[in-house]
């Protein structure tokens, strides 16, 4: 096929893949909408069968003194059937348990449909990744277009391998939420055609800089989302311990301390990567463009401070052993510097990386 025919089969995949990565998330956004639905519905049952008994034996006791003033023997067979009645109505009130495992699987439906939504918008989207690179005759990461539908393709790519080793699917809709948002800006607003690379980028370098790059971002928005459902979590099992009650949607997450060791991991493995990639290779990089190793780019500025700011959550982890809430405030607040880095850095800041912009 010729470059034009790539470049229209990678204009139609990315889009395509953007609609049903947010199908994913519609589905996603069942299961946890059906997980509040579940509990509501087990507090109103509960609340029901602790009310029933007391007006119930009101109403038998009633029945029965009615019952013994008209008659003496009667009296004793008519009390007998309206406690039979009470009982039976008391047992007859809904079982939660039955309501909440019908929801649980209602649940998990919507959890594989969303997963196996998010497997075929994977697909579609490297396929448009890779057509684009077929386009251009170049790997395709040459401007922020190119950046963003392959940093995004990065995040499915870490969730997707991650998902299948620690069971993160309850990651399902934060993950197809930032993916969707990446590629419908990216399909919007930062969309440039395929064309030659500046001279700059001529390198083989770039491959190795913006590879790594892109890979410890997937897992630093891992790491990050992984964070911020670990406060959620974690504030809910403070709820219960004080005597509330738990979401169906937020049982099935896994614990709070679980939670905290997987962002760990996750940023364990990103961590090395960015090091290398952007403090490493970036300045080889940057020596061979431009014939120095750091400048004091706002990029290479803003790379350093996301650098700081992990080393910061891996160091107080190992040293000072910072868990929990502390730990994952940080591992938000990095995937914050990042996001600002990819997006803020390269759209309002000038540099000699506004190459990469659209």
């Amino acid at each position: 096929m010729s470059p034009e025919t790539y470049a229209q089969v990678s204009n139609l995949l990315i889009p395509t893949a953007t609609v049903i990565y947010a199908l994913a998330m519609v589905s996603h956004a069942m299961e946890w909408a059906l997980g509040r639905a579940a509990v509501a519905k087990t507090d109103a049952t509960e609340g029901a069968r602790e009310e029933a008994p007391a007006e119930l034996l009101v109403a038998s006791a009633a029945s029965a003194a009615t019952s013994t003033d008209h008659a003496g023997t009667g009296s004793a067979g008519s009390a007998g059937e309206s406690g039979a009645s009470a009982s039976s109505a008391v047992s007859s009130t809904p079982d939660s348990s039955g309501a909440e495992g019908a929801a649980s699987e209602r649940m998990e439906a919507a959890s594989r449909i969303g997963l196996l939504l998010t497997w075929l918008a994977f697909v579609l989207h490297l396929g448009g990744v890779v057509t684009r690179g077929l386009a251009a005759g170049r790997v395709p990461w040459g401007n922020m277009y190119e950046f963003s539908i392959t940093a995004s393709l990065a995040v499915a790519i870490v969730y997707l391998i991650f998902v299948q080793r620690y069971k993160l699917q309850w990651l399902g809709l934060g993950v197809t939420l930032v993916v969707a948002a990446v590629l419908g800006l990216a399909t919007l607003a930062l969309y440039t055609p395929a064309g030659p690379l500046v001279p700059a980028l001529h390198s083989y370098w770039l491959v190795i800089h913006v590879s790594s790059a892109a890979i410890s971002g997937g897992a630093f928005t891992v790491g990050g989302l992984v964070s911020v459902l670990y406060l959620v979590k974690a504030r809910a099992e403070r709820k219960v311990l004080a005597g509330g009650s738990m979401s169906a949607s937020l049982r099935r997450l896994p614990s709070a301390e679980a939670m905290d060791g997987t962002a760990y991991k996750v940023l364990a493995f990103a961590f090395p990567l960015w090091t290398f990639g952007v403090l490493v290779a970036g300045p080889i990089w940057a020596e061979y463009a431009w014939g120095r190793y750091w400048g004091w780019d706002p990029k290479e500025v803003w790379s350093l401070v996301t650098w700081v700011v992990y080393a910061a959550y891996l160091h107080a982890r190992a040293t000072a052993g910072w868990r929990g809430r502390r730990a994952a405030t940080i591992a938000i607040v990095g995937w914050f510097v990042f996001i600002f880095n990819f997006v803020g850095v390269n759209l309002l800041v000038s540099g000699l990386h506004s190459y990469a912009g659209v």
